[in-house]
């Protein structure tokens, strides 16, 4: 079982499937869920399933983000993690992290990089007036939403589409697919080579 931490900062919907799939059969497990906000959701939602919790607040490392990194990157380090999701996270890392974990820290994003980078992706896509948008789960690198891209899925943008309801259809994605992305990982499904991220064939199966 490989030692996953999850790194959230809001509800905890998609922390919420990532704990359901490492009950139900993951090959990883997750023992630290780390928020970055007091008395969120995500918090709330680890508490209620025994998973121990740490908070590190943006405040309490005086607005420096690498302190603020080099605490959360201690923390894990301390807990033997090998595996990091970025599950709503809503601070930017630095390569302190990077560093510590290489190739082993991944994040979703609603959109379908390189396209939309950023908080308000969901928005630009509707602006913009795509046909079709998605996500995207990457692993980070220095830049914001850039990092090598590991897996996505489509989802269409309906003409009634609002900000609400495509956020809505990209989370259930989201649900699916971040977990699935994890759970291979934990099995070696993954190779990196440079920004290139390849999915291997599962045991058994022919190429």
């Amino acid at each position: 079982m490989v030692r996953t931490a999850v790194l959230a900062s809001g509800t905890g919907t998609n922390l919420q499937a990532i704990l359901d799939a490492a009950k139900s059969a993951g090959p990883f497990e997750v023992v630290l869920v780390l928020t970055d906000v007091d008395g969120c959701g995500a918090l709330a939602r680890s508490q209620a399933q025994g998973v121990p919790t740490e908070i590190v607040t943006w405040e309490s490392c005086g607005g420096d983000r690498s302190l603020f990194t080099l605490s959360i990157t201690r923390i894990l380090q301390a807990y033997d993690v090998e595996l990091v999701a970025l599950a709503g996270f809503m601070r930017i890392l630095t390569s302190e992290i990077i560093e510590a974990f290489p190739h082993a820290v991944l994040n979703t994003h609603p959109a379908l990089l390189p396209a939309f980078r950023g908080a308000h992706a969901v928005e630009q896509a509707l602006e913009y007036g795509v046909r079709v948008t998605g996500v995207t789960i990457h692993l980070i690198d220095e830049e914001v939403d850039h990092g090598p891209i590991v897996a996505q899925m489509a989802v269409d943008v309906l003409s009634e589409d609002n900000a609400a309801s495509l956020r809505a259809r990209l989370q259930e994605v989201e649900h699916q697919l971040f977990p699935q992305v994890l759970a291979d990982w934990a099995d070696g499904l993954y190779r990196v080579e440079g920004r290139r991220v390849i999915r291997l064939p599962a045991p058994g199966l022919s190429s």
